[in-house]
């Protein structure tokens, strides 16, 4: 390989781990062995040019393996310890040694490192510098998908005659960041960096939304050069060694990456055909009148509402029932006093069987039962994006996307691992890492040091029922690293969340607590039969992992989202001394009347759990098995991913179709439009409609990015496109004639924007209007602009049908909510009102508009607002959301 390459040299500081590498056993070790090796080496370990070129020797000379595999090998050792020492600027850096492409010859050519975030960066800086080395950092999305108008003038309008609207590719220009400044200067940047570099490694977050965010960019920029993935599970120094190691040993890394990058683009690709067609046909042709918002389609979200709404309509179906159980006071021989209950899986629902168990219980006498056994409690499982969420909610009150933002920040920090995941289990290679990470936990929350058994080694549960499996899935479940922080440097919600996190953990390696539980029955004889009588008590006998949290009640089991509480087994805080056999007789017994309840109502933080776990959702088994997972049975098939569910509620909330309750977690309702949507969405086109068929539609659409080849992913992803342009077909020719959904306006719930005053022009209208009809102007009528609304859609009668330039009869758009500000606000300045029509007719805002905005501004207002934006799923803010700019360059067209 020649000593060229290290021309910068680097000083035999302290014994180099290839300082054997003149000993015969040591050339003909294996790589496997020579990696494990590697990775188990202090931090600060020093490679020699003379070590290297000997090991490169004896590889050649000795292993029988190619020269290639093994200085990829070599070279992910250096990235691993050699770029780790900050101090130095004489050691050749981890991307200074993944420059070089072709190891045989020295080459003057750099390698880029493209980051989601530039604190990510930020953090692998810390540990290498180098002269052939470029990072960028992107800020998220750096590309935003286009407008329809932008594209072709006609297709502004929401006309019914337009659709469906089908494009091979989305066209993209520049998107913004949360300020609103264009990311043109950014990209620019990239293209400059580009120049001169031999090699690119994607280093963004890892999963399909992070190969996007790079090779959207690099597409963009027509990239055809070397590209390979650094998967950083986390940012701490011992998973970056990883991550480099992993990375010298997957050639074909960037090739897989690509097919991630082409599932997350399908994905982009359905959300916005279906958003864009679905929107406006439901809207134009199904919506009631009443309700002027559009109807928004999404191929997640409108499942996700069939699930809430399914589970509204048992809700409101559901009829309270009485049901009884039986009550048996006994007395022991040896006198004590104790209560058993008769109150089986099956209820009691008819009082004459109640009774009649009663009359038999109260003549009872005989022996007890009683049974003294020893139950133990194994520790929780681990934490996925989902499962945090949820008990986050419930602990802290938070919503989901805090609770993801706060995880975000901590892993940019280096504290937690990659925080959207889907795994509540960790891989078995990781379970070495155990004691370093309990240990740096105790030096953080010291106060559980005495919870951690000295000098036993932590417990390591293995299996699907324990938390280390042979495949966790794409990412491991979220952990603390060996890096801690300083409660002075973490906010007090992220300090909350790392503890919850890191107590997690800690319980997951002790053992387990263990419950003394005694059980005293009776059986009872009467004219249906032998009926059980029972009692149970319980204490610990040991806590076990259960000292970590003390007393906390949030740790009991989950219950399943939008099920009725099962009725649990009769309990006793505390039982008296009793001997097996013992004779007892009855002091009494009582009929107890109880009420069924309905199912529970899914919370705000429970519904990302409900939306991963469909299949807990389900009753038929023949379901529940199409929608396990053979790939990975710990994730069953599901709605959405764990980078984007908690993007679903605010959509939903944004769109009416749902409510939320008061309270630390509250419980999730859909309103009369949510219902009303449903039923238009089920009538016209039932798939969209079934959540199940949508998680096995979205199981199809995974199997993109597990292509073998990147010439696989293309085939897979051309043939998901046509099939989505299909679907759209379908879609529009089901609406098409489908008649108007109708909906009572005073079951509207109240926007953002009808707690505001109607017009002057509205009011003179509603009051000219009750006086020709001689009816009485309802309360509020005119001080809400949604019950002033309301009464004239109801009293006004229908608008006659409007024309387009051809004399066609066409459909009748309503103005975007910026214009109807912007035309408020224009009248206020010249002191005219405002025309009601220009509430609820496009045309006739545009026209008041028109002839009042100034000429400077006529054009850009009516340009940027004369689309009713319905471009949830078409745009990419659903990870940063970010406004459209007012205008973008020629949009260049993105290729898949």
């Amino acid at each position: 390989m020649g000593a060229d390459w290290f021309v910068t040299g680097i000083p035999a500081r302290g014994r180099s781990i290839a300082a054997t590498a003149g000993d015969p056993p040591f050339r003909r070790t294996r790589i496997a062995d020579f990696t494990a090796h590697v990775a188990s080496q202090p931090i600060k370990t020093w490679l020699s040019a003379r070590a290297i070129r000997g090991l490169a020797a004896s590889d050649a000379d000795h292993s029988g393996i190619s020269r290639d595999a093994f200085r990829r090998v070599v070279y992910g050792a250096i990235a691993c310890d050699a770029t780790l020492e900050q101090t130095s600027n004489e050691l050749p850096s981890a991307a200074g040694a993944f420059a070089v492409s072709d190891m045989s010859s020295p080459s003057s050519g750099r390698t880029l490192f493209f980051f989601e975030k530039p604190s990510a960066m930020r953090q692998l800086q810390r540990f290498f510098r180098s002269p052939n080395t470029v990072c960028v950092a992107a800020e998220g999305h750096l590309l935003s998908a286009e407008e329809p108008g932008t594209i072709r003038p006609e297709w502004k309008p929401w006309r019914f005659d337009a659709l469906p609207i089908k494009l091979a590719t989305i066209p993209v220009g520049y998107g913004t960041n949360r300020s609103g400044q264009s990311h043109a200067p950014k990209i620019a940047a990239i293209r400059q960096a580009l120049s001169g570099v031999e090699r690119v490694i994607i280093a963004t977050d890892p999963g399909r939304e992070g190969s996007m965010i790079a090779w959207e960019v690099l597409e963009h920029l027509g990239w055809r050069g070397r590209v390979d993935r650094l998967k950083l599970g986390a940012l701490d120094e011992v998973s970056i060694r990883r991550a480099f190691a992993a990375l010298a040993q997957e050639p074909g890394s960037g090739e897989r990456d690509y097919a991630a990058y082409l599932e997350a683009l399908c994905r982009q690709y359905e959300d916005y055909h279906l958003g864009l067609n679905g929107t406006r046909a439901i809207s134009l042709r199904l919506r009631p009148p009443a309700f002027r918002e559009p109807w928004r389609f999404g191929g997640v979200q409108t499942p996700t509402l069939a699930i809430l709404a399914d589970l509204e309509d048992r809700i409101r179906a559901f009829v309270p029932q009485d049901f009884f159980k039986v009550a048996l006071h006994l007395e022991t021989q040896s006198g004590a006093a104790l209560t058993l209950w008769h109150a089986p899986r099956e209820r009691i629902f008819d009082a004459a069987v109640a009774e009649t168990i009663r009359t038999a219980a109260a003549a009872w006498s005989g022996p007890l039962a009683v049974e003294h056994k020893d139950v133990r409690r194994s520790p929780p499982r681990l934490f996925s994006k989902d499962t945090l969420a949820r008990r986050c909610a419930k602990r802290f009150g938070w919503d989901p996307q805090h609770t993801a933002g706060l995880a975000q920040e901590l892993y940019d920090q280096g504290y937690l691992s990659y925080p959207r995941t889907e795994s509540e289990h960790l891989p078995d290679g990781q379970a070495g890492d155990a004691a370093a990470i309990i240990t740096a936990i105790a030096t953080v929350l010291t106060d559980l040091r005495t919870v951690i058994p000295a000098g036993v080694p932590p417990q390591i549960r293995r299996g699907v029922k324990g938390h280390y499996v042979k495949d966790p899935g794409e990412h491991h479940a979220i952990v603390p690293l060996r890096k801690v922080p300083e409660r002075g440097r973490l906010s007090a919600d992220q300090f909350r969340l790392w503890d919850l996190v890191a107590k997690a953990f800690l319980a997951a390696h002790l053992p387990d607590g263990i419950d003394a539980r005694t059980s005293v029955t009776a059986e009872v004889g009467t004219p249906l039969g032998a009926k059980p009588f029972s009692v149970t008590g319980s204490v610990i006998r040991a806590p076990g992992w259960r000292a970590v949290y003390g007393g906390e009640a949030e740790l009991e089991a989950d219950t399943v989202p939008g099920k009725a509480r099962r009725e649990g087994e009769a309990t006793a805080a505390r039982l008296p001394p009793v001997n097996d056999r013992e004779g007892a007789s009855a002091a009494g017994a009582e009929v107890a009347t109880a009420t069924t309840e309905p199912p529970r109502r899914i919370t705000r933080g429970e519904l990302p759990v409900v939306m991963g776990r469909l299949i807990d959702q389900v009753d038929d088994p023949t379901v529940k098995r199409a929608l396990e997972n053979p790939v990975n049975p710990n994730e069953p098939k599901g709605l959405g991913t764990a980078a984007t569910r908690d993007t679903i509620l605010p959509k939903l909330l944004k769109s009416r179709y749902i409510t939320l309750a008061t309270g630390k977690d509250p419980a999730i309702a859909v309103t009369e439009v949510g219902l009303a949507f449903m039923t238009a969405v089920r009538r016209v086109f039932p798939t969209y409609g079934d959540p199940v068929g949508r998680a096995l539609f979205e199981a199809e659409l995974a199997e993109i990015g597990r292509a073998a080849t990147r010439a696989e992913a293309v085939d897979r992803a051309n043939a998901f496109r046509e099939r989505t342009r299909a679907r759209l077909d379908e879609l529009i020719a089901a609406i098409a004639n489908s008649p108007v959904i109708s909906l009572d306006p005073s079951l509207i719930p109240p926007g953002p924007a009808d707690d505001r005053p109607p017009t002057p022009a509205m009011v003179s209208f509603a009051v000219s209007l009750a006086e020709r009809r001689g009816m009485k102007l309802p309360r509020g009528c005119k001080s809400s602009i949604r019950v002033c609304r309301a009464f004239l859609d109801a009293h006004a009668g229908p608008r006659a049908p409007q024309e387009d330039g051809l004399g066609r009869a066409r459909d009748r758009t309503i103005p975007s909510a910026a214009m109807v500000r912007y035309a408020h606000s224009l009248a206020e300045q010249r002191g005219i009102p405002c025309p009601p029509e220009a509430e609820t007719d496009f045309d006739a805002c545009r026209g008041f508009l028109d002839a009042h905005a100034p000429q400077t501004q006529r054009g850009s207002e009516t340009g940027s607002t004369g689309t009713a934006k319905a471009r949830g799923p078409a745009g990419r803010g659903k990870r940063r959301g970010r406004a459209a700019p007012a205008s973008r360059p020629a949009a260049p067209r993105r290729r898949a």
